[in-house]
């Protein structure tokens, strides 16, 4: 494909790119599009498979006919012959009318089939036969009826693994993969990272009227560094996030790694922690956690420290009592008015139960759970150092222990 064909198509479909892999996937395309071929695009999920389907049929004889992208993986398995091929009025519980189904309405159109790897067996049989006959049968019908329609298919699934498992069928893979067409990872594009960052800054900086995020060379390393194992749809949620939360303007690698995942491999957005800060919640349901496990150790610390008060209070009380003496107690840690010394007990007792009366009620709740999910969340991100733990949870290493000993995670 000569550049400037290659450059008309990159923008009339807003594609961001110079990668050799990523051109060579839109050359097939252009080239496929006249024919009525079968195309099976191949990548990993997030990589951009649907625009392929789109640059086929604008390209192609079809083009003013109707085009359907359908996601395989999102409708119900009971449903689906129906959404894809019709149904007959009374075929099943709810079928009030009857319903062309997605191959009648396209006929003479354009078929996009998301996540074919995902569809039923039966189903697969019926599209087997389509693609082989162009031909079909409502469900709960029994009229064969014909329609001519060009199909291209997506998946993120390893197909031969699920051909060996017997989760898809052979016949059918070979029929689709007439024309493959392979989408190339984001971490396979080289600088195309950079330069989609930079469009998915401006687009955000434009449609909520921000100043445009723009990345330091060290920054640029980094992203490159990265994996991405969310592909494209990953970096754009970030350069979002980052567009919407971060108060600088120049990002930084240290104000990057604020915001990608410490694991290569999740494709999860990195929780952000305030600068300085020394911990970082996955949620604001980990942070009420964190909130009521540490309240139930200030509740049991206090009402441990009032059941020794109440003790000595007694041990004086009792101690008194026997040498006949009526004279103040005097302990380092109760300070009692020199008053009747009968009163001054029984006024204190009646202070402990409201106070024990007032606490009584969040050491009642059942936090058992939530402490354990607190302790496994602590070990969990430091590696199992049970130290570190500790020192995080703001607990001692003992009580840890014990801890671990009571919720069986020894």
């Amino acid at each position: 494909m000569n550049s400037s064909k290659l450059k008309e198509i990159k923008g009339r479909y807003n594609i961001v790119g110079d990668c050799e892999a990523l051109n060579r996937a839109l050359d097939i395309a252009l080239q496929v599009a006249p024919t009525d071929l079968s195309v099976l695009i191949v990548g990993e999920s997030g990589v951009g498979k649907e625009i392929i389907p789109r640059v086929i049929h604008d390209n192609s004889p079809r083009r003013r006919e109707k085009y359907f992208a359908i996601n395989c993986g999102s409708i119900p398995e009971g449903t689906i012959d129906s959404e894809l091929f019709g149904h007959e009025k009374g075929s099943f519980t709810g079928a009030i009318g009857e319903s062309e189904g997605y191959f009648g309405i396209a006929n003479k159109g354009t078929i996009f089939l998301d996540e074919v790897g995902e569809l039923p067996l039966a189903t697969q049989a019926r599209l087997l036969r389509v693609l082989e006959t162009g031909e079909y049968i409502r469900v709960g019908g029994q009229e064969i009826r014909k329609t001519d329609v060009r199909i291209v298919a997506a998946t993120n699934v390893n197909m031969s693994k699920a051909i060996s498992e017997r989760r898809f069928r052979e016949d059918l893979y070979y029929r689709l993969n007439t024309i493959p067409i392979h989408i190339p990872p984001l971490r396979e594009r080289g600088d195309d990272i950079i330069l989609l960052f930079r469009l998915f800054a401006m687009q955000m900086a434009e449609k909520y009227r921000l100043p445009k995020i723009t990345l330091t060379e060290d920054a640029k390393q980094l992203l490159l560094a990265y994996k991405w194992p969310g592909n494209v749809r990953q970096l754009k949620n970030i350069t979002e996030q980052m567009s919407v939360l971060s108060e600088k303007r120049e990002i930084d690698a240290e104000t990057l790694m604020r915001f990608i995942p410490r694991d290569q491999e999740s494709t999860d957005i990195a929780v952000i922690t305030p600068q300085g800060g020394s911990h970082s919640y996955e949620s604001e349901r980990e942070l009420l956690y964190k909130i009521l496990y540490e309240l139930r150790g200030n509740v049991s610390d206090l009402r441990r420290d009032l059941n020794g008060l109440r003790k000595q209070i007694d041990e004086g009380r009792a101690l008194s009592g026997a040498s006949g003496f009526n004279t103040p107690l005097e302990s380092p840690t109760v300070n009692l008015p020199a008053i009747n010394q009968r009163q001054t007990i029984s006024q204190q007792h009646e202070a402990e139960d409201a106070i024990a009366e007032e606490i009584s009620e969040p050491e009642s709740l059942n936090l058992s759970d939530i402490g354990r999910q607190m302790i496994e969340k602590a070990l969990e991100r430091n590696g199992g150092n049970r130290k570190k733990a500790a020192k995080e949870l703001g607990i001692s290493d003992r009580t840890l222990y014990r801890k671990l000993k009571q919720y069986g995670l020894e």
